[in-house]
């Protein structure tokens, strides 16, 4: 089993989605024996955002590239072939101005490619990427999971939901803490409701788990 474990915070060491994403790396590892881990840190190692020279992929472009757009495509095809060869996926994911980090759209942007992780048939747009486990480990500095207006102002977990269900990844779990920043008492809170979740998410087989027990 392939685990790819991805950081997007900028804040380092003071990180809480770093520190939960490396807790479920080292429970999913510890109850998944054998599991291969590569890691990708976004705030070290980010793509250029997305720009007419990394837009080739997109437009099947192979003739007359320039050399940016050679640069530019090496980039979007090391990162598209990484995330495909992921069993599982552990991204962490801080909450920044209602959003996730630029960083982690900017490799979104770089794998959302036509023919790759999705195509658009007669009856709509499917998804390429099927069969992975993605754990989102979410951290928030306040609380919007438990009412509407909360709900509608976050465009994180809702985001990174919709987006990895157009890839055709189904099975999505989330490793949340929420309030952080809201006080000790608060941050301790939440750090225990995540490693809660870190408990139940990481025991359950990966998506693809009978598949890669035929392969074995």
């Amino acid at each position: 089993m392939r685990l790819l474990h991805i950081d997007s915070a900028i804040t380092g060491d003071q990180s809480v989605s770093r520190q939960l994403s490396a807790d479920i790396v080292r429970a999913w590892v510890a109850s998944h024996p054998g599991t291969q881990v590569e890691h990708l840190d976004l705030a070290a190692d980010t793509p250029a955002h997305f720009t007419m020279d990394s837009l080739s992929p997109r437009t099947g472009q192979t003739e007359g590239l320039s050399e940016a757009q050679l640069r530019e495509n090496a980039v979007s095809e090391r990162l598209v072939r990484q995330f495909l060869a992921a069993d599982v996926v552990v991204i962490g994911a801080p909450l920044y101005n209602f959003t996730i980090p630029t960083q982690l759209k900017a490799w979104i942007d770089r794998i959302a490619q036509p023919g790759r992780t999705f195509r658009y048939t007669a009856s709509g747009p499917e998804g390429l990427a099927k069969g992975k486990t993605v754990i989102v480990a979410s951290s928030r500095g306040g609380v919007y999971s438990t009412s509407d207006q909360g709900r509608a102002l976050e465009h994180q977990e809702s985001y990174l939901q919709t987006i990895m269900g157009f890839f055709g990844v189904t099975d999505v779990r989330f490793v949340r803490a929420e309030g952080v920043g809201m006080g000790p008492e608060a941050r301790t809170k939440a750090l225990a409701a995540a490693a809660g979740d870190i408990a139940t998410h990481v025991r359950p087989t990966a998506a693809n788990q009978e598949r890669l027990a035929q392969v074995a």
